[in-house]
């Protein structure tokens, strides 16, 4: 393995990659708990899935740090797990077990790819309106998630939805929202994490007066525990790869790949981390971790792990060699034996950090050329489509479509690439299967 992360060629120091690490940690670590809370939900072990985030948290950002040479952070993706849970656990009725089978195959698929440079030619097929719409979809997804669990949107059989009771739960939401939010416009870092944590300090006395004391919001079991092992290798590598779970393998796969992608080539052009022709540095080496890193999620129990955007935080504290991501990786290591800390964290005080990562995911949404209505309504189905119908998948499957349809329509065939057409043809196939 080589350790020189060629400091001084970059520009940079050891305290100032150090000072990167750990505001690249502090940006991310709230998925330490997100995680968790979304994926238990589909009746995995809480500690469990904390394990496996932590370690493919570490491992990958190790991997990036010392073979990709970048400074960002790898980890169990927003959006994945949301896919994970309310998608593919929940509406198409799959054990959890047989969805990890499929985070694990959906890493091979990546990793070849990588291996054969065959992602270049599928990531050209992908119009990019296409790709910030359906960024943008899932923000709104993530939203929809964050909002639903601190009951202030709750199902409605008269309006399908509307807005929960403003009970004591719900304003303590509102005051970790409006925190949380302050502390991100005022660049504090660690922001989300901060808001979290004042946010479940702020749930304590709600959870120990408010309503039911059978179901209080709070549960303390101590500080310290071994780690949970109990979803090593829990996976179901066989029924995975029934001909049903096609689809869900193809939607990890190239959600994985754009999230990964759009990261890679929004940080590089940031911080000018480019090769000699102007591509993302050791990019094929980048997204080979993100492979592995999916590979490993599936084994450990957890949804698929993918480059962090938020890895900007660090980028922009200095950070500009693989050390960053080193020292952001191992700052995870220690809550590997804080779970039942952790696990005092309720779901109001996570769902604020929901809706504000929902509004970073949002942004690309402005790239969209909104005037062109043969691009634009594409885009629109595939982002609305997607909280909609609290599928990843159907959003981005009727994107597809329509941007082929209109476009032959419209005249412009040259437009829909080939290989769009075949994918096109998979979509309907497992549609019709």
């Amino acid at each position: 393995m080589n350790f020189d992360f060629g400091i001084k060629r970059s520009g940079s120091s050891v305290s100032t990659e150090l000072i990167a690490g750990v505001s690249s940690f502090l940006a991310t670590s709230y998925i330490i708990v997100v995680n968790p809370s979304v994926l238990s939900q589909t009746g995995m072990p809480f500690n469990g899935v904390l394990t496996a985030t932590i370690i493919v948290s570490l491992f990958s950002s190790l991997m990036m740090g010392f073979y990709a040479k970048n400074p960002i952070l790898v980890a169990p993706g927003m959006g994945l797990n949301a896919f994970f849970t309310f998608s593919v656990v929940f509406g198409m009725k799959i054990p959890w077990q047989e969805a990890l089978g499929a985070v694990f195959w959906s890493g091979i698929v990546f990793f070849l790819l990588s291996i054969f440079n065959i992602r270049t030619h599928i990531v050209k097929a992908i119009p990019k309106p296409l790709r910030f719409a359906i960024s943008a979809g899932i923000g709104l997804f993530i939203t929809l998630i964050g909002f639903s669990n601190a009951k202030f949107v709750v199902a409605n059989p008269a309006t399908l939805v509307s807005m929960g009771n403003l009970t004591p739960a719900m304003i303590t939401f509102l005051f970790g929202l409006f925190l949380t939010a302050i502390l991100v416009i005022k660049n504090v870092k660690g922001g989300i994490l901060l808001g979290i944590l004042f946010t479940t300090l702020a749930a304590w006395p709600i959870g120990r007066w408010y309503g039911d004391p059978q179901s209080s919001l709070i549960t303390f079991n101590g500080v310290f525990s071994a780690p949970d092992f109990s979803l090593l290798f829990a996976l179901d590598l066989v029924n995975s790869l029934k001909l049903t779970m096609v689809p869900v393998i193809f939607a990890f796969v190239f959600t994985d790949m754009f999230d990964s992608l759009s990261t890679f080539v929004g940080i590089a052009e940031a911080a000018n981390l480019v090769d000699e022709d102007g591509e993302p540095k050791n990019i094929k080496r980048s997204l080979l971790t993100d492979a592995v890193s999916t590979t490993l999620a599936g084994l450990v129990g957890s949804s698929p792990g993918t480059a962090y955007i938020e890895s900007a935080v660090g980028v922009e504290a200095g950070g500009r060699t693989g050390l960053t991501a080193v020292i952001a990786g191992l700052l995870f290591l220690p809550f590997l034996f804080l779970a039942p800390l952790l696990s005092v964290v309720p779901a109001i005080a996570t769902a604020p950090a929901l809706v504000l990562v929902g509004v970073f995911m949002v942004r690309p949404v402005v790239k969209v050329k909104w005037m062109d209505l043969d691009e634009a309504v594409p885009a629109f189905l595939a982002m609305v489509i997607i909280p909609f119908t609290y599928s990843i998948t159907h959003g981005i499957t009727w994107g597809f479509l329509s941007w082929t349809i209109l476009k032959i329509l419209n005249g412009k065939r040259k437009e829909v690439s080939t290989a769009l057409i075949i994918i096109d043809i998979f979509i309907i196939l497992s549609m019709v299967i």
